[in-house]
């Protein structure tokens, strides 16, 4: 499978999820309490999953890398300079919420 098309298919899962859990307080709050998990990203996954939308951590990070590739990528003539990190897809997902 290509890489765009992963991403999109993760980009998707996050989208439903997300529709999902404003939908659901119960489960909004199962997201939201990951943040005081031994390994919150994991348990994000986790819940995820058992909700029907299979994103790993990996996932997670990925998604921030391509978020953060695509804005060197969009600045005119490129950035020269790479970003010290990239979003955080965990941390967005949770504070949009």
């Amino acid at each position: 499978m290509r890489g765009d098309v992963i991403m999109n298919k993760i980009t998707i899962e996050l989208e439903q999820l997300y529709s999902d859990a404003r939908r659901d307080p119960l489960l909004r709050e199962r997201l939201l309490a990951t943040r005081s998990a031994d390994d919150p990203m994991d348990a994000f996954c986790k819940i995820a999953c058992e909700v029907g939308h299979p994103i790993t951590v990996g996932d997670l990070f990925a998604v921030g890398q391509e978020y953060s590739d695509n804005q060197c990528k969009s600045t005119n003539g490129g950035n020269p300079y790479p970003y010290d990190l990239f979003d955080d897809t965990y941390e967005t997902f949770l504070a949009s919420l």
